[in-house]
């Protein structure tokens, strides 16, 4: 061995066998999702699994797709297989089946979902501010007094807007 050497070398072996155990012949599949089925389709679906029929042909590819994609993807499978085929180099896949779950059930941050966005809060009370900045006044940590500060403000303004309780407060007995 001469110098460095690519990542990519001394990781293939190990890919290619994590990936022949869930029946992926070629690695490039798995790791070349995007450029093999297009950036559309890769950002709605991941590879799950290939399964060989006895004979050797005629696989059946599953693919990991959301419930509200999954009618897109649908439409798609003809020309998922004729990709996929295409890296194969034969008539690998004879059947693409889709498997939807929630986004949350993809990968780690493998696939992206952009979700609404939410509403700024309001803004806060200068006199509840006033209190919680008081409240944490004696902290000397900068950081700490900004977390204790935005909590004190949290608690006061839930108080503030909460029902008081019917249940009276202890009174010393005596």
């Amino acid at each position: 061995m001469r110098g460095f050497e690519p990542a990519a070398g001394l990781l293939r072996e190990r890919i290619r066998a994590a990936g022949e155990t869930r029946g992926f012949a070629v690695s490039r599949l798995l790791t070349h999702w995007a450029e093999v089925v297009g950036e559309d389709i890769a950002a709605r679906t991941r590879p799950v699994k290939v399964g060989y029929a006895k004979g050797g042909f005629g696989a059946t590819l599953t693919l990991l797709t959301t419930g509200a994609a999954a009618p897109m993807v649908q439409m798609d499978l003809p020309r998922i297989r004729d990709k996929v085929n295409a890296c194969y180099g034969y008539n690998a896949i004879s059947r693409v089946v889709l498997t939807q779950t929630a986004p949350m059930g993809f990968a780690e941050g493998q696939a992206q979902f952009a979700s609404a966005p939410r509403p700024s809060p309001p803004a806060p009370d200068p006199a509840l501010r006033r209190k919680a900045e008081a409240t944490a006044g004696g902290v000397g940590d900068p950081g700490l007094r900004a977390a204790l500060e935005l909590l004190a403000e949290h608690v006061l303004s839930r108080a503030a807007t909460e029902p008081r309780s019917n249940i009276a407060p202890e009174t010393k007995k005596g």
